[in-house]
């Protein structure tokens, strides 16, 4: 997983559901922390405008996106890529203000994930779950966030409801 991919994940997936109770990783007292761990500053500015990115990044890739692609694109509004070339070829940094850097990044990230990996980030299939992934499955038919949970519990409902649907057989036939 590079950069891009890790640090979208990060950002999509800090809102999970625990417990069956929803959670905010960058509302907890611990966000300041997670944003310094990605390389940002830990303002509460920053922290709503990741907040905002995270919001819009998961409508959009959830599939309603009008509204949502106006809050990305008034995101990443101003934000200029510089290109340096060095020996190993042409790198880019990001100017943006301090506080818009890590929304900008996880935007970036998106479209980049989206270009390497077309039709491949999704919501885990588990209606109760609030993750997401992206499918590096060969054949591209990965649905959950993790197998050993959500895959695990699904699997187990689907079973359940098909046994529950078939008769007993009669012990006399």
């Amino acid at each position: 997983m590079d950069r891009d991919e890790e640090l979208l994940l990060a950002v999509l997936n800090s809102a999970p559901v625990l417990d069956g109770r929803p959670t905010d990783d960058l509302e907890d007292p611990n966000a300041r922390e997670l944003t310094r761990s990605w390389g940002g500053s830990g303002t509460t500015r920053e922290l709503g405008r990741l907040r905002e990115a995270r919001d819009a990044l998961q409508t959009v890739i959830r599939g309603d996106a009008p509204a949502a692609v106006e809050e990305l694109t008034r995101i990443v509004e101003g934000a200029v890529r510089i290109p340096h070339v060095t020996p190993d070829g042409v790198a880019w940094q990001l100017q943006a203000p301090t506080d818009d850097r890590l929304a900008v990044e996880a935007v970036l990230a998106w479209s980049s994930v989206n270009a390497r990996h077309p039709g491949r980030l999704r919501p885990c299939a588990n209606a109760e779950c609030r993750l997401f992934l992206v499918d590096h499955s060969r054949p591209g038919t990965a649905k959950w966030c993790s197998m050993a949970t959500c895959g695990n519990r699904m699997k187990a409902r689907a079973h359940a409801n098909r046994s529950r649907r078939q008769p007993e057989p009669s012990r006399y036939s």
